[in-house]
């Protein structure tokens, strides 16, 4: 065999072994029931769910109180089957979180309440439409 075909093969040996482990780590969105479930039956981390924040009938949104520690703060967030769940987050508010569509947070059940790690946030002014005059 040629040096060539030895270092093909083994870079598509790498390949395929990355293609692998990352395919373990993906994850889908889930509700907040669903979350619960995966977290009693063991998984405790990297729950995405997907909803947005509660807001009363003008748009203000509800239910954000700041942590004991003055940087985490915890919200009140509704999934995309209307269930509200409280969620604590232990960093810093996100800039733009509350003109957010819709939030996506990442981490797991403890007890009663979801405990973010990671908040992902889909601004409306990013995917809007907006007319170009010619």
């Amino acid at each position: 065999m040629k040096k060539s075909h030895i270092f093909i093969i083994i870079i598509i040996a790498v390949a395929i072994g990355i293609i692998v482990s990352t395919a373990g780590d993906a994850s889908t969105y889930v509700n907040f029931d669903q979350a619960f479930e995966m977290a009693q039956a063991g998984k405790q981390n990297h729950i995405h769910v997907v909803g947005q924040l509660k807001k009363d009938r003008e748009g203000h949104v509800l239910g954000i109180e700041e942590g004991p520690d003055k940087v985490s703060f915890s919200f009140v967030m509704v999934d995309d089957n209307g269930k509200e769940q409280k969620v604590e987050y232990n960093e810093p508010m996100p800039a733009d979180m509350l003109r957010s569509e819709k939030v996506v947070v990442v981490g797991s059940y403890e007890g009663d309440h979801f405990k973010a790690s990671k908040i992902i946030l889909k601004c409306p002014s990013k995917y809007q439409e907006q007319n170009v005059n010619v």
